[in-house]
């Protein structure tokens, strides 16, 4: 990616009210389409109907399959990104006060909203090829729910390692990216969503693939993932959510291993 802005980013200080109007429309624009996101979800149910639906695919091609994980990415991202998003807007907005070159918000979504449907894409193919093995094979058939058992420990894990840590260290300070990672126009911005978004699935990629042995739609867990990502995030507690969330997947990690059937898709392996 190209080198960084020297200059140092308008917009740090207090924002005139006209610009703070702005910013909430912004906020009540993710908020929204974050909620609707969560109703679609609701209502479309495709676990519901035959047992063919339950697997890691749900029985979805490709194009259907990423349309789902993007309404769920709306659903569960834009609320722990909008501090990011936010911090952006008001920059760009005291740009554009000040009559310089400014880029719109959507700019540094697309960028952001790009790495999470390229991982989309990683976890159909991984859905896809684990179904067919476990087509192929009775010994994998048997021990799927095992497998799942050692994905959500290594999920467990990966909440105490040090990548974790470090990309998450970036996803707090939406501030400190603003200064570090600043890039002008709408190449720049869009650099900059996709290296937020990089960072952003640096902390959370394992928390998503887990969805695929506890079920994909599984409403529930996910709203769980969606407020722990935000109280890793968001919140003073961080470091306590984090290693608590490590503990309680490990444990269950563990029990699915020694008991597959704790898992609640197992019957459907």
């Amino acid at each position: 990616m190209g080198e960084a802005s020297t200059e140092k980013p308008a917009g740090t200080a207090s924002l005139p009210a006209p610009l703070r109007r702005e910013r909430a429309i912004i906020l009540m624009l993710l908020l929204v389409l974050a909620a609707v996101s969560w109703l679609v979800l609701l209502r479309w149910r495709p676990g519901v109907g035959g047992e063919e639906m339950m697997g890691p695919t749900m029985g979805l091609g490709p194009l259907l399959f990423l349309a789902v994980w993007g309404v769920m990415m709306i659903a569960m991202m834009f609320p722990t990104a909008a501090p990011m998003i936010l911090m952006f807007t008001r920059v760009q907005a005291a740009k554009r006060k000040q009559g310089q070159t400014f880029v719109p918000t959507w700019v540094f979504v697309a960028g952001y909203l790009i790495i999470w449907i390229a991982f989309g894409i990683l976890i159909y193919g991984v859905a896809l090829a684990a179904e067919r093995a476990m087509q192929g094979s009775a010994w994998l058939s048997m021990n799927a729910a095992r497998a799942g058992g050692a994905l959500i420990v290594a999920a467990g894990l990966y909440q105490l390692s040090p990548l974790k840590r470090s990309c998450l260290a970036h996803c707090r300070t939406p501030l400190h990216f603003v200064l570090t990672r600043w890039r002008d126009g709408y190449q720049g911005a869009l650099e900059m969503g996709l290296r937020h978004g990089l960072y952003c699935l640096g902390c959370c990629w394992l928390l998503f693939a887990i969805l695929l042995p506890l079920g994909l739609m599984n409403v529930g867990l996910m709203a769980l993932i969606t407020l722990l990502i935000f109280a890793e995030k968001s919140l003073p507690i961080s470091p306590h959510a984090r290693v608590a969330a490590a503990a309680a997947l490990i444990a269950y990690g563990a029990i699915v291993l020694v008991f597959p059937g704790a898992l609640p898709t197992a019957m459907a392996m």
